[in-house]
């Protein structure tokens, strides 16, 4: 793989659930190293994205590479290998009820690599301190925890397979305004530990600058704007700057309106 192949690759990406078109033609590129933020209003089909790069769900149409390689084209094992490597904090977390915190972590640890137990809890609980949180948090179970905690047992049990791409979907929602700036700042800090190349879907601004080092706009199934996260709040892109401001009026308000 050469510097400037894209560590993931999305052409001409086509989405449909019956006559609901959510993905039309999606083309994205995400840089080894950087971290891309995904803006768009709810139904966009953010959130479909991530899931047809995950293999949740089949793309009607289109292309996915990663590292150049076109996922579609992988036998069945291969490609269930590569897409290994990805690891995702979803929006509620998405812990089991039904095991402790420690096994959470360890979930993938234990069912994948088949590692001891022993060893797995040791390596849980030094996954759970890079995310703030004493060993002693390990057996407590997830109702136990506040909504805060539990995002960041979520973020450890992504981390604890050492992925090289990172998806997080809508990190921040349901968290105060403080608790979302240690989440994105703990986001952050374990990307750049592990090098890996994130994608983060957002609705929150504040988060999507921190995180982000590139931004990208989805809009009726399409990339409708790509630049600097720095930028968002003055891109120059009509629909974007509405987003971004929470403006009443403006283009997407007025497509609502037909």
């Amino acid at each position: 793989m050469s510097e400037t192949t894209p560590k993931i690759r999305i052409r001409g990406l086509y989405k449909s659930f019956g006559n609901k078109l959510v993905l039309d033609g999606v083309d994205l590129d995400v840089m080894p190293g950087t971290s891309m933020v995904v803006i768009g209003g709810s139904g966009s089909g953010k959130s479909v994205l991530l899931k047809c790069v995950l293999g949740l769900l089949e793309p009607d149409d289109g292309l996915i590479e990663i590292d150049g390689v076109n996922l579609a084209r992988l036998p069945r094992q291969e490609r269930e290998e590569m897409r290994a490597r990805i690891g995702m904090l979803f929006q509620n977390g998405a812990l089991f009820d039904s095991l402790s915190v420690w096994e959470n972590v360890a979930f993938g640890l234990l069912a994948r690599r088949k590692l001891p137990r022993a060893e797995a809890r040791a390596r849980a609980n030094s996954f759970l301190e890079q995310v703030g949180l004493a060993a002693s948090v390990g057996d407590l179970s997830p109702a136990e925890l506040s909504g805060g905690m539990q995002k960041r047992v979520a973020l450890a049990r992504a981390i604890a397979a050492h992925p090289d791409i990172m998806f997080f979907d809508e990190p921040t929602t349901g968290l105060d305004p403080i608790m979302g700036a240690v989440i994105d700042g703990l986001i952050v800090d374990c990307v750049k530990s592990l090098g890996s190349t994130a994608v983060a879907i957002t609705h929150d601004m504040a988060s999507a600058r921190r995180i982000g080092d590139q931004a990208a706009m989805l809009h009726h199934g399409r990339i409708i704007w790509h630049g600097p996260a720095s930028h968002l709040m003055d891109s120059g892109n009509p629909e974007v700057d509405q987003f971004t401001h929470g403006r009443r009026e403006g283009p997407i308000q007025m497509e609502l309106r037909r």
